[in-house]
């Protein structure tokens, strides 16, 4: 059976020929299948009539922080990653709060 890959690494099926054949006089005669006036009149989601703020509301993922995090790159000693990973999953929330109460214990802003 023919599959496909998507972008996430996921395997999706494909039907054969036959397999294909079925499925579609299945959905004529079950009337699942759009007539072409109906093919026609569909849209992209960009041009529908749906309000604008509707459009822009909907998203993929995690609603966006005001204030973000900064992706960087830096380099640690092994005994310091050791040390927050030994800690278990969130390490990294755990380090970003050591440094934050460091700089506070400083005089930070």
């Amino acid at each position: 059976m023919p599959s496909i890959k998507t972008h996430d690494g996921r395997t999706i099926e494909l039907p054969d020929e036959e397999e294909d054949r079925r499925l579609t006089q299945q959905a004529r005669e079950d009337g699942t299948l759009h007539s072409e006036a109906e093919l026609a009149a569909f849209q992209p989601f960009e041009q529908s009539p749906l309000p604008e703020s509707f459009k822009r509301a909907v998203r993929r993922g995690r609603p966006r922080k005001a204030r973000r995090k900064v992706l960087v790159s830096i380099r640690y000693s092994p005994e310091v990653i050791d040390h927050f990973r030994a800690t278990g999953k969130g390490w990294q929330t755990r380090m970003d709060e050591a440094l934050r109460q460091w700089i506070e214990e400083h005089g930070g802003s």
